[in-house]
């Protein structure tokens, strides 16, 4: 009979399979990812609990050991989907490149990712329903938006020293309006295309309506 091998395992690997540590916040991210679905589908008033973890393959004891209840993980979730965009942002590297191009590729970085991401738009509009009291609560978001809006005021800062941007720009009312101008048309295309009689979902429409932000913006800021 022939002996069967047993292959040794790397002792770190055992380790680490059982660190509760690792499973703990292994758990949390199925959980969350279940939950951005849940809400996104179908609203924070339509999403159950029980569908949350039916998703995450988890039984509810462990979601509220892990996460919470509902409202717990709906704030989770919200901080979820602002801490993947500002990760993206951030690999942007603005601060290596001219002043003019830099505001370019925020433009356009983030009106391809609310294109992409209409998870991300689907808990904003519902957040906005209950007028962000939940997001008031949440010391992450904010923390995360600081140092975007430092970035963008040094990059002003750059233009209006070198001559191609005028003075008197308020960092975040610019980022408000340069994010607002794409957002308001990735969440209502739909109805928009239905008003105009244009299928603005196209790839055609949704490349004039990036260069037409791009341009806009830009064309502010000149002196």
């Amino acid at each position: 009979m022939t002996k069967k091998t047993v292959k040794p395992c790397c002792s770190a690997d055992v380790l680490l399979a059982e660190d509760p540590a690792d499973r703990s916040a292994a758990a949390r991210e199925k959980i969350l990812d279940a939950a951005v679905a849940e809400f996104a589908g179908q609203g924070y008033a339509g999403a159950r609990v029980d569908a949350i973890a039916g998703r995450a393959g988890i039984n509810k004891r462990m979601l509220y050991t892990y996460v919470g209840n509902k409202k717990a993980l709906w704030l989770a979730s919200l901080e979820r989907v602002y801490e993947a965009k500002r990760r993206e942002e951030r690999t942007l590297n603005l601060h290596r490149v001219a002043p003019a191009e830099a505001l370019q590729l925020l433009i356009r970085f983030n009106f391809r990712y609310h294109t992409a991401h209409p998870e991300f738009l689907a808990l904003l509009n519902d957040e906005n329903l209950q007028q962000g009291l939940n997001l008031q609560e949440s010391r992450r978001v904010a923390d995360l938006y600081s140092p975007l809006v430092s970035c963008l005021a040094e990059i002003l800062a750059r233009g209006q020293e070198e001559g191609v941007f005028r003075r008197h720009i308020d960092p975040t009312q610019l980022y408000i309006s340069m994010v607002g101008l794409g957002y308001f048309f990735c969440s209502n295309r739909y109805t928009l295309s239905a008003v105009f009689g244009r299928d603005l979902g196209s790839t055609e429409e949704t490349l004039m309506r990036e260069q037409h932000i791009v341009d806009l913006v830009l064309g502010y800021l000149r002196p």
